[in-house]
């Protein structure tokens, strides 16, 4: 709703996702999330504003932490070929022994790789780039961080709570399996690497506590573990309650219960859903410890333009005001701009 005019509908798996402050698209219009009281979502439109959350990201299944690593490892053979100058046709070899690819397909990941090793660095397991880039009155930082959203989720909410906790300030986070962003409209710099050096591996934990706190997934998380163990009744006398008044329900328990101990069974549960569940904080706590062993070293870059592995998800939200045709044309002219200054 748009105060009280209803303007739509949209999944609750995709409400979950959202934080106060996200720009999503409606109905061809743009909209900011307020916040949500029971099955209502308070919005307000836009017109400035490119969207920070893409329409499917409910609905996409995440990309595994071991085919993550996978990819990873292959992307570190292929940095090796183009570090030892190994012709194409060499290269193309290694590709189709390593994947089974057919030719095109071979052509088109060598290319790819290329244009990211002349434009930039190739990220990788023992490397994780993280890429400065500036558009107009917007400042990315980008991550290329390739563990899968589920782990991506767990680290950008972290670095997230602590620039709020250092600068006290709100920041926008975009994810996808492939890495995530955090960005700014202020003048005033974001302190990313104070706030991410400040994370250590043994306190991801309580950080993450802290950090989904007031979140939405939070709060739908406890409605469904309030359920299951009948805090909430979803039939009483015969006489069926709505999700939406079951949701108020829990919110009131919730702000109870957290009065009551911090360590109360339902909410402990709750928790351990969102963190071990939906997000996986036990693979980005072994990624904190590798950077804290050095195993993973840290290489900052600046860039003019999108790297071509940052490019995908730097667009992924305001693309879907894009219709089809323009979309392709924008990403055209975005590729021709990255081979210009290849060359």
């Amino acid at each position: 709703k748009v105060k009280s005019e209803i303007i739509g509908s949209i999944d609750e798996a995709f409400l979950e996702k959202l934080r106060a402050g996200d720009v999503f698209i409606l109905g061809g219009n743009k909209y900011v999330f307020r916040f949500a009281s029971g099955m209502t979502a308070q919005v307000v439109p836009t017109t400035d504003r490119s969207p920070t959350v893409p329409s499917w990201f409910s609905e996409m299944l995440p990309l595994s932490f071991d085919l993550s690593l996978e990819i990873q490892k292959f992307r570190k053979y292929m940095e090796e070929k183009f570090k030892q100058k190994k012709s194409k046709t060499e290269i193309l070899k290694f590709i189709n022994k390593y994947l089974y690819l057919n030719k095109n397909a071979a052509n088109s990941m060598y290319e790819y790789f290329k244009e990211q090793y002349s434009f930039a660095e190739i990220p990788h397991e023992k490397k994780l780039l993280i890429e400065f880039y500036k558009e107009y009155d917007k400042n990315y930082v980008i991550f290329h961080s390739l563990y899968g959203r589920r782990v991506n989720d767990v680290l950008s909410r972290a670095i997230a709570y602590a620039i709020s906790r250092l600068q006290h300030r709100d920041v926008e986070i975009g994810i996808n399996d492939h890495g995530f962003y955090i960005s700014s409209r202020d003048k005033k710099k974001i302190q990313v690497l104070r706030a991410f050096s400040l994370l250590k591996s043994k306190e991801l934990s309580q950080i993450m506590a802290m950090a989904i706190d007031k979140t939405e997934v939070l709060k739908r998380r406890f409605r469904h573990c309030a359920t299951r163990s009948l805090m909430i009744l979803r039939q009483y006398k015969g006489v069926r309650k709505r999700v939406g008044r079951q949701q108020v329900s829990s919110m009131i328990l919730l702000s109870a219960v957290k009065r009551i101990s911090e360590n109360f069974p339902i909410l402990k549960e709750a928790r351990r859903e969102v963190l071990e569940d939906l997000m996986d904080i036990e693979n980005a706590t072994k990624i904190l410890k590798q950077i804290e062993q050095g195993k993973i070293k840290i290489k900052q870059i600046s860039t003019t333009l999108p790297s071509p592995f940052s490019l995908n998800l730097v667009s992924q939200g305001f693309t879907d005001a894009f219709k089809m045709e323009d979309k392709i044309e924008f990403l055209r002219k975005m590729h021709k701009q990255l081979l210009n200054k290849i060359k």
